[in-house]
């Protein structure tokens, strides 16, 4: 079966004929590093991800091209704010993505460009648009594209421009526009702005806006073409329309296709910073090991708005633990199986019609749950054979999800199972400890804090209860 993929711009599902045979382009919009990663942020980067993983896995050559914004609005606001210099703000948050996006097991983009290192390539697209009579300027520094010159404007959101409100602004220059749907191309510097947040070009000396950034690197790294652009649904309109539009009007054919991941909600409403409900990455990866947050992120459909509740993180650990606890119960019983081994092996035909079916991820892992049943029947049966068939297919087909817990990233994570385990055991003494001080039975407390002690386990009591933690190497000594 052949892969097919739902296309924002058209509506439908339809296959993936890529452009070149054997090989997949992908622009994905990457993060803006004004502030750190949220859950919603890595909602897209996880759903290409595992995108990716798929074609790799259907022995694709993917080239996938993931930009960072390091020049905004927002970025010099909040530095001016810091008293930093713009540009080390953000390279500080574009460390937190980068930290994130490797904790969870994002495979690195084949290139990663920064919109900063790119304004030659702005440039020349800028010089396209007013030579072809689709852009202008109003003064030096203000260069904007005139979305009445293109009649396509609103074909990818199926919005007329008579339709739309003007994007607001309090930027004076753009009570100039020719309309005020206009978007800006290049922006003059503001007063009060620092001197290096400006380049030169034959338009006057500016920055670049947000829109023109991503033509400009999708063009140089994936041609005038491509297959596939991504990105969260919050950027269909208007930043994917824009970017159509701008580079449809200087000639290009740009991307084939549109996809867009859908929102991480809370009580049905989107997750954001702005909105002061959105989850920190660091805040997740202090609750529960990476995989799970990945599995969490990864388990619903792209395209279907996943609601975080108070036992999502929960859930997706006890099924972690499930995978986690076969492939190791299988591995010892019939030994590890290799990478090679796993991406030779063919996977079932019911989780490869799933993942051709527009990625349909819940579909997938049910036949990953009813391998994981396989196995541990077999386990229990004593068929090796049965259960070494079952522990490469399960490793298989997590690993398109990026999920396979014999996977060297995820040893630290496998190291929970024996701390959930201690958590456990130590928690069922201090409970037995807490109910014989209720009793005033103090040589039974006694003796259950001096058992903890002797296997280094040390207690703390406070006013909340008892608290526990393992003693260090000098108080072990």
């Amino acid at each position: 079966m052949t892969l097919h993929l739902y296309d924002t711009a058209t509506r439908t599902v339809r296959e993936l004929v890529p452009r070149t045979p054997g090989k997949v382009g992908i622009y994905l919009c990457g993060a803006t590093v004004q502030s750190s990663p949220h859950v919603g942020h890595l909602r897209p980067a996880i759903a290409f991800d595992v995108l990716r993983r798929w074609l790799l896995r259907k022995d694709l050559d993917v080239t996938l091209i993931r930009n960072v914004t390091d020049i905004d609005d927002k970025i010099l606001t909040k530095a001016a704010a810091a008293g930093v210099e713009w540009w080390a703000h953000a390279a500080v948050y574009e460390r937190e993505f980068t930290a994130a996006y490797d904790a969870l097991g994002v495979l690195p983009p084949t290139y990663e460009p920064r919109a900063t290192q790119h304004v030659p390539q702005m440039i020349d697209l800028m010089e396209r648009l007013v030579e072809r009579g689709h852009a202008y300027t109003t003064g030096p520094g203000n260069v904007w594209f005139d979305v009445r010159s293109w009649p396509a404007y609103g074909e990818l959101t199926t919005q007329r421009l008579e339709d739309l409100n003007p994007e607001s602004t309090d930027d004076a220059a753009a009570t100039e526009k020719r309309d005020p749907h206009d978007f800006a191309l290049w922006k003059a510097s503001r007063p009060g702005e620092p001197a290096t947040a400006a380049w030169d070009t034959p338009f006057g000396r500016g920055r670049p806006g947000w829109h023109l950034e991503c033509s400009a690197m999708a063009h140089r790294y994936l041609g005038e073409s491509f297959d596939v652009h991504g990105g969260g649904l919050d950027l269909r309109f208007p930043h994917h329309e824009n970017e159509q539009a701008q580079s449809r009007a200087a000639g290009y054919g740009f991307a084939d296709r549109w996809m867009h991941s859908a929102w991480v909600t809370q009580q049905g409403v989107k997750m954001s910073k702005s909105l002061g409900n959105g989850l920190l990455m660091s805040e997740l990866l202090e609750k529960a090991p990476a995989p799970v947050v990945r599995y969490a992120l990864a388990a619903v459909q792209y395209r279907s708005m996943l609601e975080w509740g108070p036992d999502t993180l929960d859930e997706a650990r006890t099924t972690w633990k499930r995978f986690g606890g076969f492939v190791a119960r299988a591995s010892e019983r019939v030994g590890e199986a290799s990478r090679a081994e796993i991406a030779a092996a063919p996977l079932p035909a019911a989780f490869e019609a799933a993942m051709d079916d527009d990625l349909n991820v819940p579909a997938a892992l049910a036949v990953v749950h009813e391998t994981l049943r396989t196995g541990n029947s077999a386990l229990a049966a004593g068929d090796d054979d049965g259960a070494r068939v079952a522990l490469v297919a399960l490793r298989g087909m997590l690993d398109v999800l990026g999920l396979d817990p014999a996977d060297p990233r995820w040893a630290s994570a496998a190291d929970t199972k024996v701390a959930d385990a201690l958590d456990a055991v130590v928690q069922a003494e201090l409970e037995a400890r807490a109910a014989a001080r209720a009793a005033k039975d103090w040589a039974t407390s006694d003796a259950i804090r001096d058992r903890l002690a002797a296997a280094g386990v040390v207690v703390q009591d406070s006013p909340d209860g008892a608290r526990w933690a393992l003693s260090t190497t000098e108080e072990n000594s």
